[in-house]
Formats: C-alpha cells, sequence, structure tokens
C-alpha cells in the first residue's frame, strides 16, 4: 500500500501503533443537544424541546476503536453530526488534539474537516450518481488543495481505490456500476483521501448483506492497523460492535449508560440495558441458547421530549425503585464492577456472566 495515504502528520512510512496508546486524541464532555420544538401553524411557539444527546462524555485514543450502540433514536447519529460540527451544540465540549473544535473558525475549522471524515450509512444514497469514482473520491482534493497538487490528483485516486480493494482502472466508471459493497469502499477510499486521524463510521454495514459486511469489517481493521486510525463505530447490530471495537458506549435516550472495553460489556455487562440488549443477541450454540434467558423490556422507550425523572431507563427497568425515579445515577464505576454505568444497581462481575457460545 501507498505509504503516503496514512493520517495527516504521520511520516511517510512510520508503522502505525499496534495499539491505543498515549493521550486522548479526541476528548468528548458533557455534549448535548437539544432541538427545539414548536407548535402553531402562523405564529411559532416553543412548545418543549427534544433532548436528542444530552450530558454525554468520552475519550478516544489514537489508533482506537470506540463502539457506539444503541436502538433507534437514542441519538447516536446526533453524536456524529456533533463530532463533526455539523450540528453546534447546546452545551459542552469536544476536543481533537486539546483543542475545543467548537470555537474553531476559519483555517482552523478546514484543519478540523481535513481530520475528522466520516463513512455514511447507505452507499447508495451518500455516493451522487452523476459524478464518476474519480470525481467522488477526488473531491476533497479541490476543497483541500494543499493535499495533493493537480498533476498527481489522479495517481492519488487510483491509490485510493486500490487500498480499499478496487481496480484503480476503474476510475471513470459511476456508482451505479458497482455493488453494494463495493459502493462502501468507495465512500471509504473518499473518507480517507485527506489522511484524517478519526473517521466516524455510521452504522457504515447496516445496508450490506452479512457476507459483505464481514468483508467490509476486515478492511477497516486492516485500514486502521496499517494507518494508525482512530474509529467512532456507531451500530445497532452489537455482534458487529464487538467485532471491531477495543471500547463499547451503550447509549439510552440521549445518554452514555454503560461504556468500558469490549470484554467488560459483553461478559460482565452491569446496566439492565445492556444485559436486555445482549440477551436478544442471536446464539449458535444451541446449548448455550438453552442456557440463556432473553429479558423482554415492558413498553416503549420514552419520548426524548419529555424524558421521565431520574434514571431515563426506569420506566422499563426490572430493578427500578423510587430512589431511579428521584436522582439521576451519575456514570461511575460501582462497587464490584470494573466499568462506568450509570446505574444505582449495577450488576457486579459476579452476579452476571453472559455467554455467547
Amino acid at each position: 500500500m501507498p505509504a503516503d495515504i496514512g493520517p495527516a502528520g504521520q511520516n511517510s512510512g512510520d508503522a502505525a501503533p499496534a495499539s491505543p496508546t498515549g493521550q486522548p486524541l479526541l476528548e468528548v464532555r458533557d455534549l448535548a443537544k437539544h432541538f427545539p420544538l414548536t407548535s402553531g401553524a402562523v405564529f411559532r411557539r416553543r412548545a418543549g424541546q427534544v433532548q436528542a444527546v444530552d450530558g454525554v462524555s468520552f475519550d478516544l485514543r489514537k489508533g482506537e476503536t470506540l463502539g457506539v450502540v444503541g436502538e433507534s433514536g437514542c441519538g447516536k447519529s446526533t453524536l456524529a453530526k456533533l463530532l463533526m460540527r455539523l450540528e453546534e451544540p447546546t452545551r459542552g465540549e469536544v476536543r481533537l488534539n486539546g483543542r475545543n473544535i467548537y470555537d474553531l473558525n476559519g483555517k482552523a475549522l478546514r484543519a478540523l474537516r481535513r481530520n475528522v471524515q466520516m463513512v455514511f450509512q447507505d452507499p447508495y444514497s451518500s455516493l451522487d450518481p452523476r459524478m464518476t469514482v474519480g470525481d467522488i473520491v477526488g473531491e476533497p482534493f479541490d476543497l483541500h488543495p494543499e493535499v495533493v497538487p493537480k498533476s498527481g490528483r489522479r495517481r492519488r485516486v487510483q491509490e485510493l481505490l486500490e487500498v480499499v480493494g478496487l481496480n484503480p482502472e476503474h476510475i471513470n466508471r459511476y456508482p451505479h456500476q458497482f455493488s453494494g459493497g463495493q459502493r462502501q469502499r468507495i465512500g471509504i477510499a473518499r473518507g480517507l483521501a485527506l489522511r484524517p486521524e478519526v473517521i466516524i463510521c455510521d452504522e457504515p454495514v447496516s445496508a450490506l448483506d452479512v457476507s459483505v459486511q464481514a468483508q467490509v469489517m476486515n478492511l477497516l481493521a486492516s485500514l486502521q492497523k496499517e494507518f494508525g486510525l482512530s474509529y467512532i463505530f456507531i451500530a445497532h447490530d452489537l455482534s458487529v460492535v464487538r467485532h471491531i471495537s477495543d471500547r463499547v458506549a451503550v447509549m439510552y435516550l440521549g445518554k452514555v449508560v454503560e461504556i468500558g472495553s469490549d470484554e467488560q460489556i459483553y461478559e460482565h455487562p452491569a446496566h439492565p440495558y445492556t444485559q436486555a440488549l445482549l440477551s436478544a443477541v442471536p446464539v449458535p450454540d444451541p446449548s448455550v441458547r438453552g442456557r440463556r434467558q432473553q429479558i423482554i423490556l415492558a413498553g416503549d422507550p420514552p419520548s426524548p421530549a419529555d424524558p421521565p425523572s431520574g434514571c431515563r431507563f426506569r420506566t422499563r427497568c426490572w430493578k427500578a425503585t423510587e430512589k431511579c425515579a428521584e436522582e439521576e445515577p451519575a456514570l461511575i464505576t460501582r462497587p464490584g464492577t470494573d466499568h462506568d454505568a450509570a446505574c444505582h444497581y449495577a450488576a457486579t462481575r459476579e452476579d452476571v456472566v453472559v455467554h455467547h457460545g
């Protein structure tokens, strides 16, 4: 693979780190996004707000993948837009290499756009059908001409196509001439073009066949190892997240309710919501399947426009008490656990062990 396609700031030919190291590359602190609700056809009146993301905090280190999981409507995609600065926050901050991205403008904001890129969920709608693959992958160079001189762009685009496993001779083809998996590879090549440090993957394999999902996941892992990339990997499929993630954050109704290493989350889940999610994951081993009891949650998730008091999960939780309604649990390491969970009655390592076969 060409050595000069790696992240910005990484010297050509440098070896990428084998594992996450050093100080946080990305620091997220108390991040929130509330969307106003209005009523009235003529005189628009404020009628509350949707708390799409509400007080999210985490770190991301160089070479690390943080998986973000949760059911639809929990705020995952809004979080991705906040990290890309496609949305402005209601409160909180996101620091990239120590600088708050919401304080940036001009050249500094352009540098942010270069260092943080995104791979979108739908490879069919995220590629312009009127543009050739060469134009799609090379478009970032029009916005950041300092990255590659005009005379070398075609060669760089072909190198990027080769890196993601596509034939560089297909540079003049259009998106409709590729399969779904190949289109997602084109999207990944476009994300790599500016040599970013962080790539946000917003459900990048959910629209693909299962067999193709594995190929794209393996490609992402290979690129991370080759170029020292850091990923925020958003998904609702827990088995997919475990395949690629070093750590996992579980979201519910705009908040992170549990965060830890993949082993901590998948083998010793402390939060009742995480336990319920994992109990629904299909298990191929019939002997294990027979020993595991699926947790059926009561009711539907509350509206983010009117979340419950205290713990937001309490209306569906079998452990809920009056304390859960009166006091919002902090995201901290509880007694008997080894990672953070936002639950007054978090399960200890001895309480629960999840077997996946």
